[in-house]
């Protein structure tokens, strides 16, 4: 059985946990911080903005069951993929979006699929996620893990306060997760 790793910002990492964990071939989804210069940073430090790091999920699948190719096409509809400054009611650099390659393939794919989108209309302005090489993740403190299972009722007032269920709605028909 292959195993690989996929690693996505997308604002906050609550709301990019759970749509990816609902699916078949998925065996873990971490969040974390990734993308900086400090070592095993704290929440406290990635939101003061001075660390470098994006709140960001990892994603440890098997491709032969869900392909890279489908990660980066879900990865697509749960943002705004032309926000620049981060993501809904999050701003900052922190929270901005970001694909991490972990390989040439993962590259070559999700720079193919952003080309994609950008040529479909479906948008009026420019995509702003890069397309960046994996660093070093490290795991978000405990109590952010599976926020969704550990607090259902918070994470849904969030992820609709926020703003991102109904941009999802509109942009992309879905309802949210």
């Amino acid at each position: 059985m292959t195993i690989e790793k996929a690693t996505f910002a997308g604002g906050c990492f609550w709301c990019m946990v759970k749509p990816f964990d609902q699916q078949e071939g998925i065996d873990s989804v971490v969040s974390g911080y990734t993308g900086g210069h400090v070592e095993n940073p704290t929440y406290e430090q990635v939101c003061s903005e001075k660390t470098g790091h994006l709140e960001a999920v990892q994603i440890t699948f098997n491709p032969e069951i869900y392909p890279y190719e489908k990660l980066v096409d879900l990865y697509w509809t749960l943002i705004d993929p032309t926000d620049p400054g981060g993501q809904f009611y999050d701003r900052g650099e922190s929270y901005t979006t970001a694909i991490f390659y972990h390989n040439e393939e993962q590259k070559r794919i999700a720079e193919e699929s952003k080309d994609l989108l950008e040529k479909s209309g479906k948008f009026n302005k420019p995509i702003a996620v890069k397309i960046i090489p994996a660093k070093t993740f490290y795991p978000a403190e405990d109590y952010h893990q599976q926020y969704y299972k550990k607090n259902p009722l918070h994470y849904e007032r969030y992820h609709i306060g926020s703003g991102r269920a109904a941009f999802i709605q509109h942009h992309w028909g879905k309802k949210h997760e």
